[in-house]
């Protein structure tokens, strides 16, 4: 230990009772890479590795709430924003945020591995007029990125004029997921948008498990807490990855659906 204290890092997000995704992946990774975890939970949720059984919403008050009583005591070195499920809650966490100046990482959740449904369609809009401006960065995946552009996508030459599209009309970081892409590997591409506009592509091999539950919740709030840490961008997301695809590796195989990776088995990144 070298006596600095850990980056503060705030998940914005909802609560996933079975443990993979949502806040509980969120503590999980900021913890595991070195961070101080805080939350305001959007949504409670009954789910597990099979899917989601019921969704229930906090008020956009008890949101903003949760919000300010971290902000105003513990203080805050990066933000991870996961699910939002409505526009009463985008208002009240756009509200919460006037004039924080720090990395904002926002997962823009919209389907759940499983297929269900964790947003209301009228808040999408809500989400991207209020809260991607002010994003760091914006981590969707393949079928997220399409409804955000209009279009449907399938490979990486595609998901990659999407991103570039994105990045230039909300002008935060992109960061495109390329899970969902039929490909034989994995490639990610984030997107740097300005006058110094530069696209970083990262891949690796397909891993053959279902155990995936949590992913892009584990992603975004490690980028999160790497950025709270310092780190460049570009560095932030490359350990970031890193630290999901040991996950997988790690993954214990509970459930029998898409079951929640081996946050606690991930040591040491490159």
């Amino acid at each position: 230990m070298n006596g600095k204290a850990p980056p503060r890092v705030l998940a914005i997000a909802g609560s996933d009772s079975s443990g993979g995704a949502g806040i509980q992946a969120d503590i999980k990774t900021i913890t595991m890479l070195g961070g101080y975890a805080m939350t305001a939970i959007t949504t409670v949720t009954a789910q597990n590795s099979v899917g989601v059984q019921a969704i229930a919403p906090m008020s956009g008050d008890m949101v903003s709430r949760q919000i300010a009583s971290c902000i105003e005591d513990i203080g805050i070195d990066a933000i991870k924003i996961g699910m939002l499920h409505d526009k009463e809650i985008i208002a009240a966490v756009g509200k919460s945020l006037d004039g924080i100046t720090v990395p904002i990482v926002l997962d823009p959740v919209m389907v759940a591995s499983s297929g269900a449904t964790l947003v209301a369609k009228e808040a999408i809009g809500a989400m991207r007029d209020t809260l991607f401006p002010r994003a760091t960065l914006l981590t969707p995946n393949l079928p997220e990125l399409g409804h955000l552009v209009g279009r449907e996508l399938t490979n990486t030459q595609e998901m990659a004029e999407a991103a570039e599209e994105l990045g230039e009309t909300t002008g935060a970081a992109v960061l495109a997921k390329g899970g969902h892409t039929s490909d034989a590997r994995i490639v990610d591409i984030l997107y740097e948008p300005g006058k110094a506009a530069r696209a970083v592509q990262f891949d690796h091999a397909r891993i053959d498990t279902p155990h995936t539950h949590g992913t892009g919740c584990t992603l975004s709030s490690a980028i999160a807490a790497l950025l709270g840490h310092g780190q460049p961008l570009e560095h932030a997301v490359r350990l970031g990855r890193q630290f999901v695809l040991r996950a997988i590796e790690q993954a214990p195989g509970f459930g029998s659906g898409n079951g929640p990776l081996g946050h606690h088995a991930v040591r040491n990144l490159d």
